[in-house]
């Protein structure tokens, strides 16, 4: 349709939105599915949490508040951000949005011009290159191999970056694969980015406290402090807390980066809603003794996963540090027909054809940057899981 605006050309929509919503049609139409497309996890929402929520409805606090966020959740990230990262933040440098999504969506709003450059490593969540897009800048891709851990390397970065470049975006532990950067690892990025003044930094840290084993999180203004005036901080309540619907996310950095993404904020969103701030601020200053027997439960289901995966004819699955992700390859599967008749040229065609022929939705790797491979979420109950492989065992053996 001719009066839609050009800038929606730049853009495709969510492929692990449509994957989902795929699913729930074929299951909706009686399909015996099973869904490991969605990055949520299948906890409650903590009760502590949800009786915050309940008590601010009681108390009246329903109306509309400062467009970035209440001032006591603000204290109460500043605490988070000491507490857990060894960042000092005042209140005027934080900003709250609708979900971690908005606030980077806000910053590059923000703060991008045409021609500008965004390095983002790859694989990287969906969302990265399209709202750098929507922004008017140029996302620039750096090539994390399977080898290297989907990890990449400061010669790497170095040779990426240009007089353009305005960001680098880093997300560790990483959606798609759940890789985790080391602190010697991210120490030698960041002793790249020192060269580069002109180059501003921007975490996705939504997966922090989803790290395993011996693997330890940390952030870069955390690891290297000379760079803590031009990075921007983000983080949110969604996966750790599983508050994915509560839909809070929050960032903090230098308070001329702040107020601007206030300005964008103001004139689309205005405040996240009301209850759900009064939630986070249960959420980051409550109990967090939640959080180690989740992670005993997911470090479960990656181990049943990645045994299960690499179990399959065709599939190479790593084990990854973090988050609730595996991202397996396929390479072998490539130039195969299915036993529905299908012919896996891609890894888009391989998910398609698991998904008509055996009812398991993955999300395609192509999607994410790097192919030919698929994500899975493990997010879901230990029985779907050891069902889910099964099926994709028996889908990898009818491949001819």
């Amino acid at each position: 349709m001719t009066f839609l605006s050009a800038t929606l050309d730049r853009v495709k929509p969510s492929p692990t939105i449509a994957v989902t919503t795929r699913a729930a049609e074929l299951k909706a139409q009686g399909r015996d599915i099973i869904g490991l497309g969605a990055g949520e996890p299948d906890f409650d929402t903590p009760a502590n949490i949800k009786a915050a929520a309940t008590q601010a409805i009681k108390d009246g606090k329903t109306k509309y508040t400062a467009v970035d966020g209440i001032p006591e959740l603000k204290q109460a990230i500043c605490a988070k951000f000491k507490r857990d990262n060894n960042l000092s933040y005042a209140p005027a440098q934080v900003s709250v949005g609708t979900g971690g999504k908005q606030v980077l969506y806000n910053a590059f709003m923000a703060t991008l011009n045409p021609g500008d450059e965004v390095i983002i490593p790859a694989p990287y969540w969906v969302s990265y290159p399209d709202m750098v897009l929507l922004g008017g800048g140029t996302p620039v891709f750096i090539e994390g191999e399977m080898s290297r851990g989907y990890k990449i390397t400061a010669d790497q970065l170095e040779a990426a970056i240009t007089p353009r470049t305005k960001w680098f975006l880093f997300n560790s532990p990483s959606n798609p694969t759940g890789a985790g950067y080391s602190w010697d690892e991210l120490k030698a990025l960041t002793d790249v980015l020192l060269k580069h003044p002109h180059v501003w930094v921007m975490t996705d840290d939504m997966y922090e406290h989803l790290a395993y084993g011996a693997f330890t999180f940390c952030t870069p203004a955390e690891v290297e402090p000379g760079l803590y005036d031009r990075t921007l901080t983000v983080n949110g309540v969604s996966k750790a807390y599983a508050m994915t619907g509560w839909r809070i996310g929050y960032a903090a950095g230098p308070e001329a980066l702040i107020k601007a993404m206030r300005k964008v904020q103001s004139q689309s969103t205005s405040n996240p809603c009301t209850i759900s701030q009064w939630a986070a601020v249960e959420a980051l200053n409550g109990t967090q003794e939640f959080l180690k027997p989740n992670n005993d439960m997911f470090i479960r289901r990656r181990d049943l996963v990645v045994d299960a995966l690499n179990a399959c004819e065709g599939i190479t699955c790593p084990r990854p540090e973090g988050a609730f992700y595996v991202y397996p390859s396929i390479k072998d599967c490539i130039g195969k027909t299915s036993a529905g008749g299908t012919l896996i040229d891609t890894d888009e065609a391989f998910a398609t054809a698991l998904l008509d022929e055996t009812g398991v939705a993955v999300v395609f790797g192509a999607a994410f940057g790097l192919s030919p491979h698929f994500r899975v979420s493990y997010a879901t109950a230990d029985s779907a899981l050891a069902d889910a492989c099964g099926r994709i065992k028996t889908f990898c053996a009818g491949l001819t």
